[in-house]
């Protein structure tokens, strides 16, 4: 007996629904659509280990080289299904029946990957070739960890020419909040030189999760940290088109997960005020 035809849904982001390699559908709330994510971490490791991922079985190492020719094959063809087949009918819930972007995301740091220009070129090549009803966005979700590196920027430079935007992920305001977070030491000013150096050559958004430990959100002190932080971004003169808070729909599959709970709209918006008032773009997502 076939297996049933599920919807996608908000609260999976299972990296093999479409039963490809290296491209997966997902319909996101902060797209408010349908959304194409390209996996190039298909050996789910990453140079960090954040505490909220959804990726199981996480490991800590380098992104393993892909077949680009698998990648543009499996872009050519799930694209036609989405635009000229029968996959928003089948698959979408009916309010979420667009597609908005195509995001280089996936099981672990994209812009680690040894052919992450390569896959940034064929993105472009296969959409440079259609004609869009609306247009789509090209998103880098990014921890920033290797916007330094030549070959990244080259390719930040290529996306912004099409429109692109790099998502910066900036999850606490202090050194101690994002080793507890995010499992990594990063001081404030390196922090600061990535954002700057990025910015220069594409659209920056800075993304952020929040969310409850054990009941409780992130501290007084801990959002005091990171309207302190924003504030030196700003006054380095780097431009941000705003930030994106948003917080837990789907489980956590790391250690610890139980105690981990998604953070009520009341609470962010005492993280995203202050930062309106800085003159920032602020979106919330709950």
């Amino acid at each position: 007996m076939a297996n049933p035809i599920t919807l996608l849904s908000l609260h999976d982001h299972s990296r093999d629904s479409a039963g490809l390699v290296y491209i997966y559908p997902v319909v996101s709330r902060r797209a408010n659509g349908v959304s194409i994510g390209i996996n190039l971490n298909t050996n789910n490791a990453c140079n960090w280990a954040c505490k909220y991922c959804q990726v199981p079985n996480l490991i800590r190492g380098a992104a393993p080289s892909i077949d680009i020719s698998v990648l543009r094959s499996e872009l050519h063809q799930f694209l036609n299904e989405v635009l000229d087949g029968d996959f928003m009918s089948l698959r979408v819930p009916e309010d979420l029946r667009r597609l908005t972007d195509i995001a280089f995301s996936g099981n672990g740091e994209p812009t680690a990957s040894p052919n992450f220009v390569e896959a940034v070129d064929s993105v472009l090549t296969e959409i440079s070739q259609r004609e869009f009803i609306n247009p789509i966005k090209l998103v880098v979700i990014s921890n920033g960890s290797y916007v330094a590196k030549p070959s990244v920027l080259l390719a930040m430079e290529r996306l912004a020419k099409q429109g692109g935007e790099f998502w910066f992920k900036l999850d606490r305001g202090s050194a101690a909040g994002r080793y507890q977070v995010n499992d990594i030491e990063l001081s404030d000013h390196l922090i600061t030189e990535r954002l700057k150096t990025v910015a220069s050559v594409i659209p920056v958004w800075i993304q952020t999760c929040l969310f409850c430990e054990d009941g409780l959100p992130p501290s007084n002190d801990e959002r005091q940290a990171y309207l302190d932080l924003m504030r030196l971004i700003l006054v380095s003169g780097t431009q941000l088109q705003g930030v994106m808070l948003y917080t837990l729909a789907r489980p956590s599959l790391q250690s610890g997960a139980e105690r981990l709970s998604a953070m009520s709209g009341e609470d962010m918006e005492t993280w995203a005020e202050p930062l309106r008032n800085l003159g920032m773009t602020v979106r919330v997502s709950t």
